[in-house]
């Protein structure tokens, strides 16, 4: 007589069997080296993230399971869970810093739609909207010219204050209020790295002025992707303007 351990065993060896055989599956499909927005240079020398560049698989039919996935676009985690997926290269997806993110969530588009994307923009001349196509590969993404130690953290310096900082890998960081930030990007302050101690800092200790001049800091060293194109006005001259990404970036099917 079967025992009930024998078949929680055999259920166990069935679900591993299946993941094996959809990560070898997963192997077959084309995938192409991308280069992190931020060169690598936000993660400590001993990640495999620090080399700058990521594996990414081709998407199939099946990705558009996960864009729409009602669970996931209701939690606001359809663009994570499909990066998740999309990654080939072994690396754990929450160690990804949220700097890369917009730069992985573009090459995901340009791998499974192509880089051309039809945008609506403004004439600054005539006031008119126009339809113009965003050549998405070209793209140029704001460098990070400032160098990190090999724990991947950065080092800000004034008269007073030494604050040792790193890159948030958390989601949804936008939602976080500016001190809760600041306690979670700060790492180290005038030597001392006791996370209490560094929540007083920002709390009782850290200057309305000062904590202005690091956030200014912070952002103007940040690397991103610039969101702006070159676009030709109804008189044929040219005028760069950012545009919007809507619903449709990823091209998703509609079923009548």
């Amino acid at each position: 007589m079967a025992k009930l351990t024998d078949s929680y065993k055999n259920d166990n060896l069935i679900q591993i069997a299946k993941q094996q055989y959809e990560t070898k599956q997963r192997n077959t499909i084309p995938s192409e080296i991308v280069t992190l927005t931020s060169k690598g240079k936000v993660y400590p020398k001993s990640s495999p993230l620090s080399s700058g560049k990521l594996e990414m698989r081709y998407m199939t039919a099946y990705d558009e399971d996960i864009l729409t996935n009602a669970s996931y676009i209701k939690e606001g985690k359809t663009l994570d869970k499909l990066l998740e997926s999309l990654i080939v290269s072994d690396v754990k997806y929450s160690d990804i810093a949220a700097v890369d993110k917009d730069g992985l969530i573009l090459s995901a588009r340009i791998l499974g739609y192509g880089s051309k994307y039809d945008v609506k923009v403004k004439d600054p001349k005539t006031g008119n909207m126009l339809d113009r196509t965003v050549e998405l590969s070209s793209l140029q993404s704001k460098t990070l010219d400032i160098n990190s130690d090999e724990n991947g953290e950065f080092l800000y310096e004034t008269k007073d204050l030494s604050i040792k900082f790193i890159f948030v890998t958390i989601e949804n960081s936008n939602s976080l209020t500016i001190s809760s930030l600041l306690e979670n990007i700060i790492v180290e302050v005038n030597g001392n790295r006791k996370k209490s101690d560094i929540e007083n800092f920002v709390k009782y200790q850290f200057l309305i002025k000062d904590s202005k001049n690091f956030q200014k800091y912070v952002v103007e060293n940040t690397p991103a992707v610039i969101m702006e194109h070159e676009f030709e006005g109804e008189d044929g001259s040219t005028f760069k303007a950012g545009f919007p990404i809507g619903p449709d970036f990823f091209w998703i099917w509609k079923r009548r």
